[in-house]
């Protein structure tokens, strides 16, 4: 747990009774590689924080085709936000693709301490306006960039995750087939 009020310190300060009321709302949880901490039409119910591992955030349409949307690694918060704010079923599925353990939390309870814990709700506004952030700057660089550039761009953001999880997901996320990606990596 110290390691999640560690992190939690970099977005914001805590008093010693508002950092012991939301680190308590965690318990550590194991999932193994392939497992789900969230699935499209099912309604979310859970927050969390990578103690250690990789997830990924997925679409999946009709046919079966996976895009990944985002990859979620040790010290990041993950849940299927739009789920969480809205009570409507997920849209996207979360995997683990590794083993990975987590510290999870009811998001009622989490919500639940915003009038107590005003800091708590600055916290939260503090991760919707990153999460915005990044997403913005996502679909910016999926409509303005080559794909090489957007190879360059993940590298630099999450460094050495080639070499943990396989090229697939890779080459969906940036939006482009294996077949792309082995053409662009040659390119070195």
């Amino acid at each position: 747990m110290e390691q999640l009020a560690e992190q939690l310190s970099k977005f914001i300060r805590l008093d010693a009774d508002t950092a012991e009321a939301l680190v308590s709302l965690f318990g550590e949880e194991q999932l193994k590689k392939n497992d789900f901490l969230a699935q499209s039409g099912e309604y979310s119910k859970k927050i969390a924080f990578v103690k250690s591992g990789i997830l990924r955030a997925f679409y999946q349409n009709n046919a079966g085709e996976q895009y990944n949307k985002t990859f979620f690694k040790t010290n990041d918060f993950v849940g299927a936000y739009s789920s969480l704010v809205t009570g409507q079923q997920n849209l996207i599925d979360i995997q683990c693709l590794t083993d990975c353990t987590l510290f999870v939390a009811d998001y009622q309870r989490y919500t639940k301490l915003y009038d107590r814990f005003p800091a708590i709700e600055r916290l939260s506004r503090i991760l919707a306006e990153q999460f915005f952030v990044q997403k913005e700057k996502r679909e910016i660089e999926l409509v303005l960039l080559e794909a090489k550039e957007r190879y360059k761009i993940f590298q630099a953001e999450h460094p050495n995750l080639e070499q943990h999880i396989p090229q697939y997901h890779i080459a969906s996320y940036l939006g482009v087939t294996p077949t792309q990606l082995s053409r662009i990596r040659a390119q070195k």
